[in-house]
């Protein structure tokens, strides 16, 4: 069974939102998984982090580029990057915003970048947009990441409120598709 990590920011509960449906997708899909919000990385996570097979990162998109508190966290990763034991790791990556584009891949790209420097193996989300006439709000990758998987939240909504159905389904699958492309990775190295 492969183990999955999930380290999120949430900072209003949306991003939070869907770190729980892409755990759900992962847990469906036969991972063992769990969420760990960076806000609790204590030594006991680092170590979870260097046992994990695949870390899936998340953050909101503010200003541009992840928040705050997850690039703190990135930073904190160079002495794992020092010694290299996220090598060979599968990394994936979500953000949410309040706007259907808000320079989210400008996040994702930096999860890309992240991943890179800890020589992990990036993973996207393995589905097609939904971009014709005929779809609809709440269809699957209705945000239309690759890369990465991208939700969005209006500015004015509670996370009770938001994400759409239709993301969080997204999401979901995004982590049935992380613990797929992780035991597929694992059987072929091991």
């Amino acid at each position: 069974m492969s183990k999955i990590v999930i380290v999120y920011h949430s900072g209003y509960g949306h991003t939070k939102k869907v770190a729980e449906a892409v755990l759900a997708g992962a847990l469906d899909a036969g991972a063992s998984a769990k969420l760990l919000p960076v806000g609790e990385i204590d030594d006991a996570a680092w170590t979870e982090l260097a046992e994990a097979d695949a870390i899936i990162f998340g953050a909101p998109t503010y200003m541009g580029g992840p928040s705050a508190d997850f690039k703190k966290f990135a930073d904190a990763s160079s002495k794992a990057w020092f010694g290299q034991t996220w090598k060979d790791k599968i990394a994936a990556g979500f953000t949410n915003s309040a706007t259907m584009n808000g320079d989210k891949f400008s996040t994702i790209q930096y999860f890309v970048t992240l991943a890179m420097q800890h020589s992990m193996i990036w993973a996207g989300t393995g589905m097609m947009p939904s971009n014709t006439k005929a779809a609809t709000r709440n269809d699957l990758n209705y945000v239309g990441g690759f890369t990465g998987l991208l939700t969005q939240s209006p500015a004015d909504a509670s996370p009770e409120e938001a994400p759409p159905a239709g993301d969080l389904e997204t999401a979901r699958m995004f982590g049935a598709r992380i613990a797929g492309a992780t035991a597929r990775w694992l059987a072929a190295v091991r």
